[in-house]
């Protein structure tokens, strides 16, 4: 897999991240700096390990199913992209706004929601020929960097982004998908 589409998973990956914080942004509470560095830092490092850990799963998996590893990753992309999509139309919860998600366990469950679509990239990637660790520091800063960007163009924006932004990703990943299968079927 090539490091333009390393970039777009995670750009496609920070996009429950970037949502979360531009819906923290419109929410009309003072965020600070402090409490807008504690999430980036958190999401990107969350980001970051999760397909780590999925990657070591998959590579355990990975002599069992190697004749259909690309539709494996296909599956997860696909699943992971639509369930993307569906939640950006579907309404979050009015009450989590106003609530401080910015440190303890709050952020980590925050963190670790956001990231659970890594898991499921980091199995598709024990699968498909990447560098696990360009491709965890890629997904880790630019999470980091869109969770910011989140924050800053919350105070600026409605939340009908935060809603097209993550569909959006879901899109991204799904298209990445079908990239990766036509690759191994053509």
């Amino acid at each position: 897999m090539d490091f333009g589409s390393v970039l777009l998973i995670a750009i496609g990956l920070s996009a429950d991240c970037f949502a979360v914080a531009l819906g923290a942004g419109t929410s009309g509470k003072a965020i600070s700096r402090l409490q807008m560095l504690r999430v980036s830092l958190a999401f990107g490092a969350a980001q970051a390990l999760m397909p780590v850990l999925g990657w070591l799963a998959g590579k355990t998996l990975v002599n069992l199913i190697s004749d259909y590893d690309h539709w494996a990753a296909f599956g997860l992309l696909l699943a992971i992209g639509g369930r993307m999509i569906w939640e950006s139309f579907h309404s979050k919860d009015d009450e989590a706004k106003e609530r401080d998600y910015s440190r303890g366990l709050p952020l980590l469950i925050l963190a670790l929601a956001t990231s659970i679509d890594a898991l499921a990239i980091g199995v598709s990637f024990a699968f498909l020929s990447v560098n696990i660790v360009v491709a965890v520091l890629t997904i880790g800063i630019v999470c980091f960097l869109i969770t910011g960007m989140g924050f800053l163009a919350g105070r600026k924006a409605g939340q009908l982004l935060g809603k097209w932004a993550e569909a959006a990703g879901g899109i991204i990943l799904i298209g990445i998908g079908i990239r990766i299968l036509l690759t191994h079927l053509l």
